[in-house]
C-alpha cells in the first residue's frame, strides 16, 4: 500500500530543497495556540488582586502628591508645592542621610558576618549541623519577635549586654544602646544583620561547595596559608555572590520600616528615622490628617529607588559585556 501512495505523490522538480522553516515548524501550531479568552480566564484573579492591591495603591498615591487631602471627602489641588516642600525639610533630610548609612554601611555588615559564618562551616567547626540550624534560626523569626527581643538585650538595667560589661569589669561601657542618639542606629543595625546573617550564610556556604576543587588545592600545593587563600583566592572567587547579596540588602533598606518602628519608632530625636517611617507618622501618626505631603515623600523615594535599581542593572549588564 506504501508503495501506492508514493506512486501518486507527484515527482519533485529538479533541484527542489525543502525549506528550512518548514522542516522546523512544529506541526498544527495554530491549533494548539492558546485563545485569549482563555488566558485571560486564568490570569483575570491575579490580575484583580494584583490592580486592587499594587496598582491602585500606587497610582492613588501619584495622584494625592498633587493636592492637600483634609479629609476623604474634600481636596484642594496644590500642584508641585508638597515636592518643592519635601526638599526643605529637615526631618525628610535627617531620614535620608539615615536611610543612606541603613543601605550602604549595613549590607557590608550583613554579607561580612553572613560570609564569616559560612567559612567556619566550611572549615568544619565541631557542631557544625546544630550551629547552621542555630545561625540560620533568627531568618524565621518575624521583625515583631526579633525586636521586642532585641528592645530586651540592650535595656540599661538588666539588658544581657549592659550586664556583660559590668560583669567583666567594663561597667563604664554600660549605655542606654537604642535611647542614645549616638548608639541607636548602629544598635538596629547589629540587630538587623544579626537576624539576616543565617540567609547570607546559607548562600555564601552554597557558593563556596561550588568552588572548583582545583584551584584550592593548587592554593594549598603552593603553601599558600589560610589568610592568602581567603584573600587571593576564595573572595576574589566570591566576589559575583558577595555582590548580588549587597546589592540585595542595599535594596531592601532602601524600604526598611518593620524593626525600626518596633523598637525606637525612629526616636531618639529622629536618629533612626527612615523615609518610611517618616512617610507613616505623616500619613497616620501625627494630628493633621493630610495625605497629600505623605504621598509626595513617597513618590520622590520611589524614583529614587527605581533609579538605583537601573543604575544596578546598567552596571551588571556592562560588566557581562565586558567579561564575554
Amino acid at each position: 500500500m506504501s508503495n501506492s501512495i508514493s506512486n501518486a505523490l507527484p515527482a519533485p522538480k529538479p533541484g527542489w530543497r525543502p525549506k528550512l522553516g518548514a522542516l522546523l515548524a512544529p506541526p498544527e501550531a495554530d491549533s494548539r495556540r492558546t485563545s485569549w479568552p482563555t488566558l485571560m480566564l486564568f490570569l483575570a484573579p491575579a490580575l484583580l488582586v494584583y490592580a486592587a492591591l499594587t496598582a491602585y495603591p500606587v497610582v492613588r498615591t501619584f495622584y494625592n502628591s498633587f493636592f492637600i487631602i483634609n479629609d476623604i471627602a474634600s481636596s484642594d489641588f496644590v500642584g508641585l508645592a508638597h515636592f518643592a516642600e519635601v526638599f526643605h525639610d529637615a526631618t525628610f533630610l535627617a531620614a535620608v542621610r539615615n536611610t543612606a548609612i541603613w543601605s550602604t554601611v549595613a549590607p557590608f555588615l550583613d554579607v561580612i558576618t553572613g560570609l564569616l559564618l559560612a567559612l567556619c562551616l566550611y572549615a568544619g567547626v565541631p557542631f557544625a549541623r546544630f550551629l547552621r540550624v542555630a545561625w540560620f534560626t533568627p531568618v524565621l523569626l518575624s521583625y515583631v519577635v526579633v525586636g521586642i527581643m532585641w528592645v530586651w538585650i540592650y535595656n540599661y538595667d538588666w539588658g544581657v549586654v549592659n550586664v556583660a560589661l559590668r560583669n567583666v569589669g567594663l561597667g563604664h561601657w554600660a549605655q542606654a544602646w537604642i535611647g542614645d542618639p549616638r548608639f541607636a542606629l548602629a544598635s538596629l543595625m547589629v540587630t538587623h544583620a544579626w537576624k539576616w546573617a543565617g540567609f547570607n550564610m546559607v548562600v555564601c556556604l552554597a557558593a563556596l561547595h561550588s568552588l572548583p576543587s582545583e584551584v584550592l588545592e593548587a592554593a594549598e600545593l603552593d603553601n599558600c596559608g589560610w589568610w592568602d587563600k581567603l584573600v587571593h583566592v576564595i573572595v576574589p572567587m566570591l566576589w559575583p555572590t558577595l555582590l548580588n547579596l549587597y546589592i540585595l540588602a542595599f535594596i531592601g533598606k532602601m524600604k526598611v520600616f518593620d524593626l525600626v518602628w518596633i523598637m525606637t519608632e525612629g526616636g531618639p530625636v529622629w536618629s533612626t528615622e527612615t523615609v518610611s517611617t517618616y512617610v507613616y507618622k505623616r500619613a497616620f501618626n501625627w494630628n493633621t490628617f493630610d495625605l497629600g505631603y505623605p504621598s509626595a515623600i513617597a513618590v520622590v523615594w520611589f524614583f529614587v529607588v527605581v533609579g538605583f535599581v537601573v543604575f544596578f542593572n546598567v552596571l551588571f549588564r556592562r560588566r557581562e559585556r565586558l567579561e564575554y
